[in-house]
């Protein structure tokens, strides 16, 4: 088990029947990039169950975050699920990923779309002071079935207009706009609808996607995934990788399961 860290459960809770977080203790030596996701799952039979997930703590905090989907038959959520408070789960060693700012060319905008659970690596990001440095403005866009499913970001937003440190930045610079697609709410609709009509920027007050300006970054279900793609791709924007930024980069990494 030298490959992982084996981290104390210090809280979990549960936001719905098919989401959860928790919070667990951090090894010292467990470094990140705020973005990145790592190996993480627990111990059955002696041997190592482990999917990929992505930090939605930042890397300046001492506890790690997670946040999950719960799949009823799911080789590890169905377990993962049932953790309490003083359990063990482990944590791969090292971080990896796509959506850190790196990878991105230089732009104004900052595009954070997610749906579901594809928020947490975006929760680690609006927690990151040099993001802010880098962009004059961050759009954080969640995705989700139904209105009691953006609760985690809800409320991860509403701390952080209430912290000391980045109330003010979030006040200058942060736009959040959830959407659900199967209850009235006050934004409706599926994320690529939303900028294809410019719904999203209107309802924002914002100019529409500008390719000199915006840079995007995305993580949700694949089929959300691969449409983005196509409708970035279609209109000139180019996908970034640690070798090579671009305008847009995706995680491809999603967990649910």
């Amino acid at each position: 088990m030298s490959a992982f860290y084996r981290e104390k459960v210090l809280s979990v809770q549960h936001w719905t029947d098919t989401l959860f977080s928790f919070r667990a203790t951090r090894d010292s030596g467990f470094r990140f990039q705020n973005g990145q996701f790592a190996m993480i799952g627990l111990e059955v039979d002696g041997r190592p169950l482990l999917r990929a997930y992505s930090m939605a703590s930042a890397n300046h905090e001492e506890e790690l975050e997670f946040f999950s989907i719960k799949v009823q038959d799911g080789p590890l959520t169905s377990k993962l699920q049932k953790i309490q408070e003083g359990d063990t789960i482990l944590v791969g060693r090292k971080a990896t990923g796509t959506l850190i700012t790196d990878n991105l060319i230089p732009g104004k905008r900052l595009m954070l779309l997610s749906t579901g659970t594809g928020l947490a690596p975006f929760a680690s990001l609006i927690k990151d002071p040099e993001v802010y440095d880098r962009y004059d403005s961050i759009v954080l866009v969640h995705g989700c079935r139904q209105v009691s499913e953006l609760a985690y970001g809800e409320e991860l937003v509403a701390k952080l207009r209430d912290d000391e440190l980045f109330g003010p930045m979030l006040s200058e610079k942060l736009s959040y706009y959830p959407t659900v697609t199967r209850e009235p709410f006050r934004n409706r609709g599926r994320i690529t609808d939303l900028i294809t009509t410019n719904q999203l920027f209107s309802d924002l007050h914002q100019g529409p996607l500008d390719i000199e300006t915006d840079r995007i970054m995305m993580c949700g279900s694949p089929a959300m995934l691969e449409d983005l793609k196509v409708l970035f791709e279609t209109r000139g924007f180019k996908e970034g990788s640690g070798n090579t930024p671009g305008h847009f980069v995706i995680e491809k990494a999603f967990v649910e399961r």
